[in-house]
């Protein structure tokens, strides 16, 4: 009987200490998720698609936290020539309407996907030309 007392008293802590582990191993995952630091990026403008279908350059901040926004915001806008039929491409800086948005904040559930804007590439050669 001695022996049997002994051998549910280990089991019972073999249970303990697993329960132990997975709760510490949880709180690890909570607490890293939680913490963990924005994805920095090596180049200024960062490309962002979203669900929508709409794509904004700018600077990406705190990608790959609950909160990400954008500064120095811009999207492409095209228009049609009725005469001609031909669609132009202009780069517009976000910034100029009514209310003056200074940022954009993003919904990390609607962004499908994020580049960067490469330093000598036709975006960001507009950018740096596009007045201010």
């Amino acid at each position: 009987m001695r022996n049997e007392s002994r051998g549910i008293g280990l089991v019972q802590f073999v249970w303990v200490i697993a329960g132990i582990m997975v709760a510490v191993a949880a709180g690890f995952y909570i607490f890293h998720s939680v913490h963990s630091p924005s994805i920095q990026f090596t180049t200024p403008y960062q490309a962002v698609l979203l669900t929508n279908g709409s794509v904004y350059f700018g600077h990406l901040w705190n990608y790959g936290g609950p909160d990400p926004f954008l500064t120095d915001v811009f999207y492409v806008l095209s228009q049609t020539d009725p005469a001609t039929k031909e669609v132009r491409n202009s780069l517009i800086k976000r910034g100029k309407e009514l209310h003056e948005p200074d940022r954009m904040y993003l919904n990390p559930n609607q962004i499908i996907f994020v580049e960067t804007v490469g330093t000598n590439s036709k975006v960001a050669q507009l950018i740096a030309h596009a007045p201010q």
